[in-house]
């Protein structure tokens, strides 16, 4: 233990690593994230990274006190969110191909920021695959002798704050297109492919994560 950490600096530096590279695998958060960034600018994906980040903190807080387990050892609850987070990515990826909702980049309104900030949250707390990170990957980090409900929410807190650091990067360059994409061929071209991304995605991610 290392000053008033509950874990090693050393363990604290390669679980922020580890973090880093798994959030830099593609996936239906990096997917989304460009998609809005790059059709609705940058202030609508910064939105969601922040529904994002909850998601993630929600379920690691869960994790720490055992939902987390709860829901990897039931089949039927794994199976009901493994099928509605399937579900909710096939329908982000449609809503995304046949346009979405018209907002202005530089002048979201608050109901707009609400609605990107609920998607991100809603993908995060249907993947069963962050619940699995969780009890199997963070769970490896953890040091004996040390109080484990302490170390689980540092990790969790590093791990939250690795991967809004990694989404804003994603939305920051992405949003970087926005402007080039205010031609309406161009924008429906880049949507629609970015929206079959996302479904592609979406069924990557119901074949990888069954059981």
């Amino acid at each position: 233990m290392d000053g008033f950490l509950p874990v090693s600096a050393g363990t604290l530096l390669s679980f922020s690593l580890a973090s880093f590279l798994i959030e830099l695998t593609p996936g239906p958060n990096m997917t989304y994230l460009a998609l809005v960034a790059a059709q609705e600018g940058r202030r609508p994906g910064y939105a969601t990274v922040a529904g994002v980040s909850l998601g993630l903190a929600v379920i690691g807080f869960a994790a720490a006190f055992g939902v987390a387990e709860i829901v990897q050892a039931s089949p039927l609850l794994y199976e009901a969110l493994r099928w509605a987070g399937v579900a909710f990515l096939l329908y982000l990826a449609w809503d995304g191909w046949r346009g979405g909702v018209d907002v202005v980049a530089e002048t979201v309104r608050p109901a707009a920021r609400e609605k990107y900030f609920a998607r991100g949250l809603i993908t995060n707390l249907l993947n069963p695959k962050a619940a699995v990170f969780y009890v199997a990957v963070l769970s490896t980090f953890l040091e004996a002798g040390h109080p484990p409900l302490a170390q689980t929410l540092t990790l969790t807190t590093t791990y939250v704050v690795v991967a809004t650091l990694v989404h804003v990067l994603i939305v920051t360059l992405a949003g970087a297109l926005e402007p080039l994409l205010n031609n309406a061929r161009r924008e429906r071209l880049a949507r629609r492919v970015l929206s079959g991304m996302l479904a592609l995605v979406a069924l990557w991610f119901g074949w990888s994560t069954a059981r």
